[in-house]
C-alpha cells in the first residue's frame, strides 16, 4: 500500500491494526512492544506511538503475520527479517 495515495489518521488505527496481537514501534533506537491481545493501550496511547508529527501513519508500517511494525530501527528489522 503506498501512504502516499493512502492516508491513515487517528479514527483509522484500528483498520490498520485490524487482527494484529503485536505491536512494536520504532524510535531511533528506543523500541516499544505492546501485546495488543492481553493488554491493548487506549487509543490515545496508540495514536501518539503510531502517528507522526504531520498527524499521519508513521512510516515505514509493516505486517509480518500478526505482527505490525511502526518505524524504523536497523537492529529491529535485523531480528524480524534476518
Amino acid at each position: 500500500m503506498d501512504a502516499r495515495k493512502s492516508r491513515y489518521a487517528a479514527d483509522d488505527l484500528d483498520e490498520v491494526l485490524g487482527d494484529a496481537t503485536k505491536l512494536v514501534v520504532a524510535k531511533g533506537k528506543k523500541v516499544v512492544e505492546f501485546d495488543l491481545k492481553k493488554d491493548r493501550p487506549a487509543p490515545d496511547e496508540l495514536a501518539k506511538v503510531m502517528l507522526g508529527p504531520s498527524g499521519n501513519l508513521r512510516a515505514p508500517t509493516i505486517r509480518r503475520g500478526k505482527t505490525m511494525l511502526v518505524g524504523f530501527n536497523e537492529e529491529l528489522y535485523g531480528s524480524v527479517f534476518g
